[in-house]
């Protein structure tokens, strides 16, 4: 393999995707373009929720002391990293997505009341009859500057993994804030409306048939060869 995969999620996933291509034999460096941070938000009363609904571990890492008062209520969860996340919270598990929060969204059944905790900037949903859906915001991701060693990495032959849309727009940015070369920088994305948001000019985007890290670490491997 030739080249050099990025990678710019934020932590503790940015380690996590570290690991997974070392274990791969992949020759990967990491800058986060985000730092997650906790949001100040107000709990309603848990005798009106049913269930949560949690499209990232980050609102568990991060929702702070209110969660406490919500540990009895089922969580509907995006995908098995946030389902483990919420289960060291000590929540139960109703239900584990594969295919993005929308789908975990259409399960449910009708008459129940959902708490949506989420970050500040998030995907809209649209919930299926009978089914009420509240929304908390509990954090933020606060965008970073890449640094300027990574200047010197596309002249090896760069290929990004970009795990969400707010990412690709960071990137973008950053890319022209840099006056990066972007015919010299494939993109790896976690799914379409990731690869919609990152902007033109690149030498490739490539779209993950899973939104997982082994997916995604695969397709860069391919794209670097």
């Amino acid at each position: 393999m030739s080249g050099i995969i990025l990678v710019v999620r934020p932590e503790p996933g940015l380690g996590t995707t570290l690991a997974a291509a070392k274990d791969m034999g992949l020759n990967t460096v990491g800058y986060p373009l985000f730092e997650i941070r906790p949001w100040e938000w107000d709990c309603p009363d848990p005798v009106t929720v049913d269930a949560l609904l949690i499209g990232s571990a980050n609102a568990i890492r991060h929702g702070g002391e209110a969660l406490t008062r919500l540990t009895d209520k089922p969580v509907y969860a995006v995908g098995e990293a946030t389902a483990e996340a919420a289960r060291e919270a000590g929540f139960a598990i109703a239900s584990i997505g594969t295919g993005g929060l929308q789908n975990v969204l259409d399960t449910v059944r009708s008459e129940t009341t959902l708490l949506r905790l989420a970050g500040a900037e998030h995907v809209p949903l649209e919930p299926p009859s009978g089914v009420n859906l509240e929304t908390r915001i509990v954090y933020k991701a606060v965008p970073l500057e890449l640094p300027e060693p990574l200047r010197a990495l596309q002249d090896l032959g760069l290929t990004v993994l970009l795990h969400s849309a707010a990412a690709a727009r960071q990137f973008d940015g950053e890319a022209r804030r840099m006056a990066l070369h972007r015919q010299r920088i494939s993109l790896v994305t976690i799914g379409p409306r990731v690869a919609s948001a990152a902007g033109k000019g690149w030498a490739d985007i490539h779209v993950s048939d899973a939104p997982n890290d082994r997916a995604m670490l695969e397709l860069a491997r391919s794209a670097s060869i």
